[in-house]
């Protein structure tokens, strides 16, 4: 007869190690069904919005970010080819630990994707420029055309 194969209690494997803990997204909803996520900065690792002020050449942008402090931003390698930045878009960037005046930029807005975070009210009123005329009450009243 041979032996029972399971494991004794002592010889279990132990637990697996939790999975890293997942970005905090946002869900889209538009006309009542899902479009998609939204992934938000996170705070834990440091992660803040900024908005793209001077693009400098060499896959460098210079950032405003979200605590007042400009940033030299650095496209990192998997977005280099991929995304394209603009002056005026929405970023998250991650400061960098060692030198104060740098960040790696990590994701970008698009110009719908950042006005629906500020008519949702998730971003900071220090980089919330995609807000509406309708929400602004110290908006110019727009001229109409004579005809």
């Amino acid at each position: 007869m041979t032996p029972d194969p399971s494991p004794s209690p002592e010889e279990e494997a132990p637990p697996a190690p939790s999975p890293e803990e997942p970005a905090p997204t946002v869900e889209v909803v538009e006309g009542g069904e899902e479009v998609g996520r939204l992934p938000l900065p996170r705070r834990n690792r440091g992660e803040v919005f900024g908005i793209a002020n001077q693009l400098l050449g060499a896959a460098r942008i210079r950032v405003m970010c979200e605590d007042s402090v400009s940033r030299m931003g650095r496209i990192t390698g998997k977005m280099k080819k991929k995304m394209w930045i603009r002056e005026g878009d929405l970023l998250i960037l991650r400061p960098w630990g060692f030198q104060e005046g740098k960040a790696d930029i990590l994701f970008r807005y698009s110009r719908t994707q950042a006005q629906y975070l500020a008519r949702r009210n998730l971003l900071p009123p220090s980089v919330n420029l995609f807000g509406s005329s309708e929400t602004r009450p110290d908006a110019p009243p727009t001229a109409t055309p004579p005809s």
